[in-house]
């Protein structure tokens, strides 16, 4: 659940974070955008969750629904400020020669930002694991449907395994991260590869 949400949030976010980015759009793009993706950050996972809920009933679904609402807003924002302190003068340059906006975004912008943007995908599949544990309170699936019903017939024993498992995927998520991020290479703004270590 947590998995299938992140990927659908970061998918649709992306391209929501290109058009609410002010140094790449006009005012008549980016405050209408930012405006909507504060609107669905109000809301925490939880009243999403609740919101699903009503809509397309218990289960799983709601809960993806709700993971996916949260990961847009919250990776569209730390996402459109990172393409925002991007140093102008590669963007200067490649528009000098008359590129479109895609190659602009796909050469220059998504190069200089991809370090920042696989943080927040692994802080936010983090995240989302963790919240699936708290969703099941409102029925909206996951693991943590699991653990509430367990309490409620006084199965401690079982909650706390289900528990477990979410520190362990925790523990192991936190560990495949910096692996990653040991091994990933950074653009930087001069077009140099850049080992992190």
């Amino acid at each position: 659940m947590a998995f299938i949400g992140t990927v659908i949030g970061i998918a649709i976010g992306l391209p929501l974070s290109m058009l609410a980015a002010r140094n790449l759009n006009s005012k008549f793009v980016y405050a209408p955008t930012r405006a909507l993706l504060a609107i669905i950050r109000t809301f925490p996972s939880i009243l999403w969750a609740l919101l699903f809920v009503i809509m397309v009933g218990l289960g799983p679904y709601a809960g993806v629904l709700a993971i996916v609402m949260y990961t847009i807003g919250f990776v569209t924002k730390l996402q459109y400020e990172s393409i925002e302190t991007i140093d102008s003068d590669p963007m200067d340059a490649v528009s000098s020669i008359g590129v479109s906006k895609f190659q602009l975004i796909r050469y220059v912008v998504l190069p200089e930002s991809a370090s920042h943007l696989l943080g927040q995908i692994l802080y936010m599949f983090d995240y989302n694991v963790r919240q699936t544990s708290i969703l099941g309170i409102v029925g909206a699936g996951g693991i943590g449907f699991y653990i509430i019903n367990y309490i409620k017939f006084f199965e401690y024993g079982n909650a706390a395994v289900f528990m477990i498992v979410v520190l362990i995927t925790v523990l192991i998520i936190d560990w495949i991260s910096v692996k990653i991020r040991d091994k990933y290479i950074v653009k930087s703004q001069y077009g140099m590869n850049v080992k992190i270590k």
